[in-house]
């Protein structure tokens, strides 16, 4: 509470207890007249009541002269134990008011009173601990002590100086002693002219005692009146006030330190102003500070300089390999070679003019602006470039795998791929090439099998499987063993799709390698065969044979992988049925010669050929529907089957080779298949016309390049045979006789003149007269053997080259002027008959020839073409 002795009313905390003024004349006057001076009169603060902490609102002056003022008086309780007054009462002697009679911390429920002490109506309560009991002697009010009340401000208090927070405190401890003591009554306005209960307050014995600056001792006189609300405090401020700018210096409220920090912070801000000028008016022109470009500092410089300073410093760059880095591949590309240069106009426009920001100005004194290379490029020539170190970059991910090595097991470790973005890469490489390092960026392809698969796939299939022999027992104690060491081509590993390895077992690669073990063991069967003897076709019956059946046999192989103890099984067997059984044989209906075909006037050499693949040929069948195959029935013809070297057709012109002369028995079994009515699949004649052949009705062969085949169309069999001799070779067609055919040669037309060519002498020139070329037809026409009704009716034509004439030019002899005869047999003693039959008139041509097939195409010069 704030408050004064009526004498005083200075807003200072302390002036009441001031020990100068105690003996001074103004004092002792008023005390003189205490008769006739009521004495003030104070009400004890409710411990119930929250005190209002102060607030920076104002106090107007009526409210403030209801705490001192005459108006404030409050009628006065019975003063039976008060002392008689010498005087009757009078008003209170007014003193001069200042603002700090509303001190924030006066409470409101302060009332002035002109009576006289009057003890505490409630005897049961105790003043809290430590307070000093009031005087129990009836005291004149003349000589009652003054109270001193001090003034804190807000921010001063100390504990328990009629804070908030002291009050609660005050009001928990008197709860605690009195808890059966009715709360406070809310507090409301006054009632005019209610009675207020007498209250005491405890006071120093004397104004002049030593601790005359300790706050006052208050006890609690009985329940409280229902007072006016707490009255508001004035604001600070004003003269006198704490927020004026007289005060002095360390009270409260003092801005002196404001006027020190304005002073400061104004000349700070001068004196950065100053530099900020300073600085832009010396750097103008010039580049902005910090800047560098490709590392090269040029802040500060004039642009001249910097420009000279940059071309200096860039320009050898060009020439200068620049390492590039994709993914896990390294290269080097010279910036010139890959059509970069450097656009400087634009670089230096880059470099930008001064910043007028001073933020960007101080932060330039502590770091670089790197404003980099604008470059120049050639599209083409970067692109190669890039495109160069992509394909170096590029590779495939590498899925992780196990494969064997000796009959051990290495793992492969996953490895992911990569791919280069050529146009990303190009323009990262044209942005970054004057740092000397530039790092493409590349796209992972990711792997499926992880290094956990990988190593459960080793660690139970492929070491598993290598750890010893597996072991297949057949009939008559044969035994095969799949070695350990040949797991590998057995054993193999596919990603299963969840990052693991799922074996693979081949089968057929283990029967490769057990079958021919076990093959003592078993007997093949034997088709049915039609021999002819005694001019007749005869049947020998078939014969089933007894076979390991391998699938059922290695149904357990991935299970005998895996097995620690004894790996050996059983082989099973299965009976196996020739593909003709005797009965097969007998519906195919071969019984009689259908059609046959003989040619001669061969040499040796092509008599040793044709007779050996004649052989080969000889008791073929070809069942109903099936297609027949020249090469593929003889396999392959060279030296190691027994053929020599015979008279072959190369580029054109006579030669020779291994296998020649073969051609002939290829137009021998052309006829006869062609008689016996047989559907013609492929076959192609020679290049130039062999006068032993009947025109467009003939065909050559070379092994591996031009084959012959023809198709069995009806539904009975057909059986070849073949019967040589030294100078000629006959293919006789047996089967069912169905069919008649006839052949119609046409007139030889568009004849053509050989050319000639001059070799060196040699076994490699066969010297030629050469023959003329010429295009003929050849017509098919296919009847019912029964009825004569025409099947089918097909014209063929046929276009020979010219027979070049070939001279072998040497120190001997010319050879004469008789042409050879050409053809395979150019070397053979009938070259005069050859000549003869090339020079026969042609056939008439047919009456009503059907329509022409496409004419034969001859085959490209300049390699082997016919035998």
């Amino acid at each position: 509470m704030s408050g004064s002795n009526g004498t005083d009313e200075s807003p200072h905390e302390h002036d009441d207890a001031r020990t100068e003024n105690v003996g001074s004349a103004a004092e002792s006057a008023r005390e003189a007249e205490g008769a006739s001076a009521p004495t003030e009169r104070f009400e004890a603060v409710d411990p119930h009541r929250e005190v209002a902490e102060a607030k920076a609102s104002s106090v107007t002056e009526a409210q403030a002269s209801d705490v001192t003022g005459p108006q404030a008086e409050v009628p006065q309780p019975a003063a039976a134990e008060a002392p008689e007054a010498s005087g009757p009462a009078e008003t209170q002697v007014g003193e001069p008011k200042t603002e700090a009679m509303a001190a924030p911390q006066a409470p409101a429920e302060v009332r002035a009173e002109s009576t006289e002490q009057v003890a505490p109506t409630n005897t049961d309560q105790t003043a809290p601990t430590g307070v000093d009991e009031a005087p129990t002697e009836n005291v004149h009010p003349s000589e009652a002590p003054t109270a001193v009340i001090p003034v804190v401000a807000p921010g001063n208090r100390a504990p328990g100086d009629g804070s908030s927070a002291a009050t609660d405190r005050l009001l928990r401890s008197q709860g605690e002693q009195n808890p059966a003591q009715p709360g406070p009554a809310q507090p409301g306005p006054e009632q005019p002219g209610a009675p207020v209960p007498p209250t005491s307050t405890a006071m120093p014995s004397s104004a002049h005692s030593p601790q005359g600056d300790q706050p006052t001792q208050q006890m609690q006189a009985g329940p409280p009146p229902q007072g006016p609300p707490p009255v508001t405090p004035p604001p600070t401020g004003g003269p006198g006030g704490s927020g004026g700018d007289g005060d002095e210096p360390g009270k409260p409220g003092s801005n002196l330190p404001r006027r020190t920090i304005a002073l400061v912070v104004g000349g700070v801000v001068a004196l950065l102003a100053l530099f900020y000028v300073a600085d832009l008016a010396l750097s103008s022109g010039k580049v902005p500070r910090g800047v560098t470009v490709a590392g090269v500092e040029i802040g500060g410089m004039s642009l001249d300089a910097a420009e000279t300073e940059l071309t200096e410093q860039l320009t050898p760059r060009l020439d200068m390999p620049v390492d590039v880095t994709a993914g896990d591949t390294q290269g080097q590309i010279v910036p010139s070679e890959a059509g970069i240069g450097i656009d400087w106009p634009a670089t230096l426009d880059q470099v930008g003019s001064q910043p007028l920001n001073p933020f960007t100005r101080l932060a330039s004194f502590f770091g670089n602006d790197e404003v980099g290379v604008v470059s120049t490029r050639d599209e083409a020539a970067l692109a190669a470039a890039i495109e160069k170190a992509a394909a170096a970059a590029a590779h495939e991910p590498r899925e992780g795998n196990i494969v064997f090595e000796d009959g051990t097991p290495v793992p492969v470790t996953p490895q992911p791929g990569q791919q280069l973005d050529v146009a990303v890469a190009g323009d990262v490489f044209a942005e970054r090439w004057p740092y000397g390092d530039v790092s493409l960026p590349v796209e992972s392809v990711d792997v499926t099998v992880t290094r956990e698969g990988l190593d459960r796939a080793l660690a139970e299939v492929a070491v598993p499987a290598v750890a010893q022999d597996l072991v297949v027992r057949g009939l008559d104690g044969a035994v095969g063993v799949l070695p350990r060491d040949a797991v590998g081509a057995v054993l193999s590993f596919v990603p299963d799709g969840s990052g693991g390895l799922e074996p693979q077992y081949d089968t057929e690669a283990a029967i490769g390698i057990l079958a021919p073990q076990l093959a003592p063991s078993e007997t093949e069967p034997k088709d049915a065969r039609i021999v002819l003897d005694g001019g007749r076709p005869t049947i020998v019956p078939s014969e089933t044979g007894e076979m390991v059946d391998w699938p059922v046999t290695l149904e357990r192989l991935p299970d005998l992988l895996k097995e620690e103890g004894d790996r050996s099984t059983a082989a099973v067997y299965r009976k196996a049925e020739p593909e003709l059984t005797t009965e097969g044989a007998e519906k195919l209906g071969i019984k009689e010669v259908v059609s046959e075909f003989t040619t001669s006037g061969f040499e040796y050499a092509s008599g040793v050929n044709i007779r050996l693949a004649a052989q080969e040929i000889n008791g073929a069948i070809v069942k109903p529907g099936e297609t027949f195959s020249f090469n593929d029935y003889t396999g392959p013809r060279g030296a190691a089957q027994g053929y020599i070297e015979s008279g072959i057709i190369e580029a054109g012109r006579p030669g020779k080779a291994v296998g020649g002369g073969i051609s002939q028995l290829a137009t021998t079994l052309y006829n006869a298949t062609y008689f016996a009515g047989m559907e013609d699949v492929e076959h192609t004649e020679h290049s130039y016309y062999i006068s032993r052949y009947p025109a467009a009705r003939e065909a050559t062969i070379y092994d591996g390049a031009i084959d012959l085949k023809f198709r069995n169309p009806f539904d009975t069999g057909v059986l070849i045979q073949t019967i040589g001799t030294s100078s000629d070779i006959t293919v006789r067609i047996w089967g069912t006789k169905t069919v008649d055919v006839q052949s119609i040669t046409g007139n030889r037309t568009n004849f053509t003149s050989p050319n000639t060519i001059t070799l060196p002498a040699g076994s490699a020139c066969i010297p030629s007269s050469g023959a003329q070329g010429f295009t003929v037809t050849d017509t098919r026409i296919v009847t019912d053997a029964r009825t004569g009704a025409q099947i089918s009716n097909a014209t063929r034509t046929v276009r020979y080259d010219p027979v070049p004439i070939v001279k072998c030019i040497s120190p001997e002899p010319e050879p004469s002027d008789e042409p050879s005869g050409g053809g395979d047999d150019a070397t053979s003693g009938d070259t005069g008959a050859q000549d003869a039959e090339a020079e026969d008139a042609p056939a008439p041509a047919p009456e009503s020839p059907a329509a022409e097939a496409p004419a034969a195409e001859a085959p490209a010069a300049g390699g082997t073409e016919e035998e």
